[in-house]
């Protein structure tokens, strides 16, 4: 008997190792293809124009902002360019008024679009669904108008010229492979603080709240402060794109802070993969590509980028990415 009762263990004990391989293989090759992509994109300036990735890289930090918020705690915002294109504003203007260095001015930007965030965001969240995306849309272009008729912003002209200064004082961000590189940095270091956030505890319970919020306050958790957090994050790390991006750009605009900004950066999200790692960045590569390819052509971007929105929603409502996940997991 004793004979017999152990055999099941002893099989489910053989049985346990191939499942711990298996997903030790999967960890490894995800690995081996992070590190392929980081040196895939250190050597990409030296064949493809740098200003135009890092123009992918802001927007793909932007995308993964935004993800956070939509594709792991399941609130639309339609106001996230306010944050962006603020965070903008904020870093042109300190760099080129108060020539603050431009490391020093990114953080600063940073943080003015998180603060941004809280004040949109603890209003915000008092409303769920529709309610809430028309909230953060209507607050948003209060800010928009706030931005068009501040004297620091020169209205429709933007904020010019806008110096990239010396980082730490040291490094000259005029040189373009310099920018590149620092840009990289923050992409790189934004990306992986997104990453942490979805993997840790605070991220598992912002997922259980977006499956069922109900059952999440039953549990004891507080589920606004959760959603504010989470605002706030998102908020702050989209404000780090565009902060970055008014340096590689040199220039801040109204463009930045437009509601079409925001209904750019949901395109982006789904057409690469709601609630995925790397689906946000893959969607602003391909849009931010499409509209230079076609920037020159008699070719309209906005009916291009629209057909393809619909195709999306139609076809593979789960993006790129999600449907590349699912066919492997069939």
């Amino acid at each position: 008997m004793a004979s017999v009762s152990t055999a099941p263990g002893h099989g489910a004990a053989e049985a346990a190792p191939p499942r711990r391989s298996g997903r030790t293989r999967l960890n490894a090759i995800g690995l081996v293809v992070a590190i392929l992509a980081l040196a895939g994109l250190i050597a990409v300036p030296f064949f493809v124009y740098p200003v135009f990735v890092m123009s992918v890289l802001c927007f793909a930090l932007f995308a993964t902002a935004f993800n956070l918020l939509l594709g792991f705690a399941g609130l639309l915002s339609f106001g996230h360019a306010a944050f962006f294109g603020g965070a903008a504003y904020f870093t042109a203007h300190a760099v080129k008024e108060w020539g603050l260095e431009p490391l020093t001015a990114v953080l600063f930007g940073t943080i003015c679009a998180g603060l941004m965030g809280l004040a949109v965001g603890f209003l915000a969240i008092r409303r769920q669904g529709i309610y809430f995306a028309m909230v953060t849309l209507a607050l948003s272009q209060m800010i928009f108008f706030i931005f068009l008729q501040a004297p620091f912003t020169h209205g429709e002209d933007g904020i010019q010229n806008v110096p990239r200064g010396h980082l730490l004082g040291v490094i000259d961000l005029s040189n373009t492979l310099n920018m590149y590189y620092f840009t990289l940095a923050i992409f790189v270091l934004g990306f992986l603080a997104v990453w942490r956030i979805v993997h840790s505890p605070y991220g598992h319970v912002l997922q259980a709240i977006r499956e069922n919020e109900n059952r999440a306050i039953s549990l004891g958790y507080r589920v606004e402060r959760y959603k504010l957090g989470a605002f706030v994050m998102s908020a702050a790390i989209a404000g780090l794109a565009g902060a970055v991006k008014a340096l590689v750009f040199q220039i801040a605009t109204l463009t930045d802070v437009a509601w079409q900004m925001s209904g750019e950066v949901v395109l982006m999200t789904l057409l690469g993969g709601m609630g995925t790692i790397l689906g946000p960045s893959l969607g602003a590569a391909l849009v931010i590509t499409m509209q230079n390819y076609f920037a020159t052509s008699n070719v309209p971007v906005t009916v291009i980028i629209g057909v393809i929105f619909v195709l999306c929603v139609l076809l593979f409502r789960r993006g790129i990415i999600g449907e590349a996940n699912r066919l492997l997991k069939r």
